[in-house]
């Protein structure tokens, strides 16, 4: 009788934990990627909290002085997504860009711990880092999507998605308590030491792989409006483009009062607050684990428009909460909780969606235009919110964001991404 290697039969563990392991982690390339992503993301957790703190307590910075930090972080969006995309898809070799943006960001983020300890971190510096780091992330960004197709079986994009949407939830729980606790301990420009160790071990991890990317993409006339003629000619991102524009307009002004109502109007402590804020990142855990079953049932385009009521209906509740501190609390954390869940319903479609309508040697262009329009419209919601709010007050100016965001499915219906029940086959002709 032959003898049976050993090695060449699971170990019960082993068994075990396929068994409950998401079938893409089993993936080397892709763990890989999904690690280094996750590191990133919990660092920029870190930064979240400790950029504002910086500002405040360190630099003493104002109202004003704060504003003009939110937008240098996201200006860069408006300003280099759409050549950003034209770039990578002209350049190729999307991964040793995202290494070299992710080097980058730990080097600019370093310098804020340096110049603390020399006594030298100015508010100037505090803007340059901001802009320069952004204007890296819409690199990063605009080649990721082409990376995660490569990485990602066709039919499996939703799965994909929820695994790294997931992730980022997760870090959105355990994020702030770990930003809090380095701030305590380290000081607030020390912490982000942590920020630019997470880049590094994504740069570590992105080294690690060799995915087929799409071959670059011959420059030329047209190169850089490519993009948009894209979005311009199919209903479905069509439709998709002015529907989260709109939701992330009107959230965004939303947002930008939030933190002044609830202490101000509300009365509620910091840590309240933070409790209240924690439970939307537990809702998105929820909903990245969720999607794929919705998207199962329902189907993918469903779950977006799904998705596009579910993130911002919720937080009616917001200017609705009013009465004793119990009453208030239990609204908003409903308001964070929903909100959180649809948000990653819609993200997750989204992400889906994009990765198979839009054919490989285009996808970081479009990702570009997309974003240009998509995320440039943060900037000039917060800054409408402010506004209006001056005018009317902060209550009457957060019902009118909510019921604009929860309009914003209209863009929708008379589109057929609604009607998407299955992923659409890479290359072939896209819906609409």
């Amino acid at each position: 009788m032959t003898a049976v290697d050993p090695s060449a039969r699971p170990t019960a563990g082993a068994a075990v934990r396929r068994r409950w392991t998401p079938e893409l982690l089993l993936d080397t390339a892709f763990r890989r990627y999904w690690t280094g992503q996750s590191i990133s993301v919990l660092g920029d957790q870190v930064s979240a909290l400790a950029l504002p703190l910086i500002a405040v307590v360190a630099l003493h910075a104002d109202a004003t002085r704060m504003g003009f930090l939110t937008a240098a972080i996201w200006l860069p969006n408006l300003l280099f997504a759409l050549h950003a995309g034209a770039w990578a898809d002209r350049r190729g070799r999307r991964r040793r860009t995202m290494i070299a943006t992710d080097l980058g960001r730990a080097a600019l983020v370093a310098t804020l711990p340096l110049g603390y300890a020399l006594h030298a971190l100015t508010l100037t510096q505090l803007y340059v880092v901001a802009f320069a780091t952004g204007t890296l992330s819409v690199l990063f960004d605009v080649s990721r999507a082409p990376l995660f197709q490569a990485l990602v079986p066709a039919g499996r994009y939703v799965e994909g998605s929820s695994l790294v949407s997931g992730s980022s939830a997760m870090a959105q729980v355990l994020g702030p308590g770990l930003g809090g606790l380095l701030v305590q301990l380290l000081s607030a420009p020390l912490a982000l030491l942590a920020d630019a160790l997470s880049f590094v071990a994504s740069a570590l991890c992105l080294s690690r792989i060799s995915p087929a990317e799409p071959p670059p993409t011959p420059g030329g006339r047209g190169g850089l409006t490519a993009g948009r003629r894209f979005i311009a000619g199919s209903s479905v991102m069509r439709a998709a483009l002015a529907a989260t524009a709109t939701v992330n307009f009107f959230t965004f002004m939303a947002n930008a009062l939030f933190v002044l109502y609830a202490i101000g109007t509300l009365h509620l402590s910091a840590g309240l607050l933070g409790a209240v804020l924690g439970a939307g990142a537990v809702g998105g855990v929820v909903g990245a684990v969720s999607a794929g079953a919705v998207a199962r049932r329902v189907g993918v385009g469903r779950t977006f428009l799904i998705g596009l009521i579910v993130f911002p209906a919720p937080m009616l509740l917001i200017p609705a909460a009013h009465g004793p501190t119990p009453t208030v609390l239990a609204l908003l954390f409903a308001a964070e909780f929903g909100s959180g869940i649809g948000m990653m319903w819609l993200d997750i479609a989204a992400g889906s969606i994009f990765s198979t309508v839009v054919p490989p040697e285009l996808l970081s262009r479009v990702t570009g235009a997309y974003r240009t329009v998509n995320f440039g419209v943060r900037p000039l919601g917060s800054l409408a919110g402010g506004l209006l709010a001056g005018a009317i007050g902060l209550r009457p100016t957060l019902w009118l964001a909510v019921a604009g965001a929860t309009a914003s499915f209209l863009w929708l219906l008379p589109s057929p991404l609604p009607r998407l029940r299955e992923l659409p086959q890479p290359g072939g002709p896209a819906p609409g």
